[in-house]
């Protein structure tokens, strides 16, 4: 609290003497990007709280339900939320977006032009992923069975998602259909939006045939190449949940008991992968441990991957889910409030000395009408609670980091173009010669 006060009192006296002076000044073209262990927007160190809402698309589909996408739009916005993670897919299976390879819905397709185009509106930007690792929404499953049925592949296994020509080969089409899309809204395709803050290969993949690490090392390098031929304007990342894997043996006793064939460090070395990201879920991942254990472990966690991503990948890093089930044992909205408040202090610990961790999105946000899409997780904003509250506050300290550096930044480039206003009016160089 007491940082949190010298801050706020920071920004007040950054605020007064260089009001004249807009943050945004620096210029730019709206794009998120990364200079080092940063994100960048505009010129300026970029901080932002987020959620997840995998149903957007989904439902935009139908035009008459797409006032629950513009909610929960405006009830994030109202709390200070402006980053959204959902899905830029749904393979097979009802309402699909790609109901065959190659073959896409129309309809469901304009839904996802609504959400970015409502995004834009409200000022959010959106990370997109493009697979699904599990069946929900077709996802590598999908993938498969349609090699196995379409083509006559011989596969034995899910995984060989990764690894068959066929099946790479759909998935490759699929990423290059969306980044060309035409967004029948907005008029803009979407590898020219800057609305779309990042791309994600895929939700938390796993590849538990090869623990190895190697089969998902190759396809991430092989689709991050590919996502960058076509589109050098947004940031990549691969939608890892965190795994340590064999190129630091030393971690992985971090990691619950699982072995999925992931490498935190290895996948996100990978240059074409702009920034790392991890997931929380302490009550799945260590079920049989009481609320305390749960929450050293958080922080471990954490602790672990902000670190790493400052020395060792020297990139920005996202958790880019966490949250708590009210269907756990003894759940309390006091214990959720624990969880957002440990991950929330450990990002703001990072910001504020200029660290890598530049944000967090809960899992996930509903808005009145969503009640059947709530797996326990759910939280709406709209209705007054603690947890909006905790959120809404971590959204102005992040906000207040962001203005403080802008302000500074500001400050530097007034001072500099002060400078050489004064060496102009002073003579200048002129003829190689300093005049005075």
């Amino acid at each position: 609290m007491k940082h949190f006060v010298l801050f706020f009192l920071l920004a007040i006296l950054v605020h007064q003497e260089y009001y004249c002076f807009n943050v945004e000044a620096s210029g730019g073209d709206g794009f998120v990007r990364t200079r080092g262990i940063h994100f960048m927007l505009n010129g300026n160190p970029y901080y932002a709280n987020g959620f997840n809402a995998y149903w957007l698309m989904y439902t935009a589909a139908d035009p008459s339900q797409r006032f629950k996408v513009s909610n929960a739009f405006h009830e994030a916005t109202s709390h200070g939320l402006t980053v959204a993670r959902t899905w830029a897919f749904s393979d097979g299976g009802y309402s699909p977006l790609q109901y065959s390879p190659g073959f896409y819905n129309e309809q469901m397709f304009k839904g996802l032009d609504f959400v970015i185009a409502e995004a834009r509106k409200h000022g959010i930007k959106l990370i997109l992923s493009l697979v699904n690792n599990y069946e929900s929404f077709g996802g590598k499953k999908q993938y498969v069975n349609w090699a196995r049925s379409n083509n006559g592949q011989y596969l034995t296994s899910d995984d060989d998602f990764f690894r068959n020509p066929v099946v790479k080969g759909f998935y490759i089409n699929h990423v290059k259909t969306v980044l060309n899309r035409y967004n029948s809204f907005t008029g803009i395709h979407y590898k020219d939006d800057s609305t779309i803050m990042a791309w994600e290969l895929m939700n938390e993949p796993r590849c538990t045939s090869d623990p190895s690490g190697r089969t998902i090392q190759a396809w991430i390098t092989e689709m991050a190449s590919l996502v960058k031929s076509i589109d050098r304007n947004h940031l990549l990342e691969a939608g890892l949940e965190g795994f340590y894997g064999q190129s630091t043996p030393q971690r992985t006793q971090l990691n619950p008991a699982l072995n999925i064939g992931t490498d935190f460090i290895a996948n996100n070395r990978i240059p074409d992968i702009d920034f790392a990201t991890v997931h929380c879920y302490p009550d799945q991942w260590e079920q049989n441990s009481n609320e305390q254990d749960q929450l050293a472990f958080l922080n471990n966690w954490l602790n672990a991957h902000f670190l790493d991503a400052q020395y060792a990948l020297k990139k920005p890093i996202l958790v880019a889910e966490f949250g708590k089930s009210f269907k756990d044992s003894g759940y309390s909205t006091y214990q959720r409030d624990q969880l957002f408040n440990t991950v929330y202090y450990k990002i703001y610990a990072s910001a504020k000395r200029g660290g890598p961790a530049s944000g967090a999105m809960f899992w996930q946000l509903l808005t009145e009408g969503m009640e059947s899409f709530d797996d326990g997780y759910g939280i709406m904003l709209g209705q007054s609670s603690s947890t909006a509250n905790v959120i809404a506050q971590q959204s102005h300290k992040l906000y207040l980091i962001r203005k403080i550096y802008a302000r500074i930044a500001n400050e530097r480039r007034w001072k500099r173009a002060r400078g050489n206003r004064r060496s102009s009016r002073f003579g200048g160089n002129r003829g190689g010669q300093i005049g005075f």
